[in-house]
């Protein structure tokens, strides 16, 4: 774990407009360990994401960040967080969209199991949706075929104790 990770931002449609998720994952156990959702789709909602994956697995020397090549990641002010937090930027060749597909796939997945399935009138009915998949669903119960059939969360507790 906390070896590299991965981020990206996906769109979500409300009665009010677009809202934005963008999420970060550990590819080891490909759990989702920070994430944000907000109106704007812009380098403080990648930061924020980034930040609340640092919050939540701290810093880790030589830790990898993988992304696209999106504004958002691409930012100055998003580099001086890299930068400032020992991390290692890692961007997708250009014009390659299957580089980042771990996120692709994350994204697939939180759509055809939540999204899709209900029309959302606010911003603060996807945050609650989307904080029970990720947290109580995703990470918890959802096996993955690539872990052995363990969740996100049993195969860091089995791989890390």
């Amino acid at each position: 774990m906390n070896k590299v990770w991965a981020g990206d931002i996906t769109y979500i449609q409300t009665n009010l407009g677009w809202v934005y998720l963008a999420a970060v994952l550990d590819l080891k156990n490909k759990e989702v360990i920070g994430y944000e959702i907000g109106k704007n789709i812009d380098s403080d909602l990648s930061m924020s994401a980034l930040g609340n994956a640092i919050a939540t697995r701290g810093r880790h020397k030589g830790l990898i960040f993988h992304s696209d090549r999106g504004t958002q990641y691409s930012s100055k002010k998003y580099k001086a967080m890299l930068k400032k937090n020992g991390i290692v930027s890692s961007m997708s060749a250009p014009g390659c969209p299957y580089d980042n597909s771990c996120m692709e796939s994350f994204f697939a997945s939180l759509k055809k199991e939540l999204i899709y399935r209900k029309k959302y009138a606010t911003i603060d009915e996807v945050k609650t949706d989307v904080f029970r998949y990720i947290e109580l669903f995703y990470n918890r119960k959802r096996l993955h075929s690539s872990l052995g059939y363990m969740s996100p969360v049993d195969y860091r507790l089995k791989n890390c104790s």
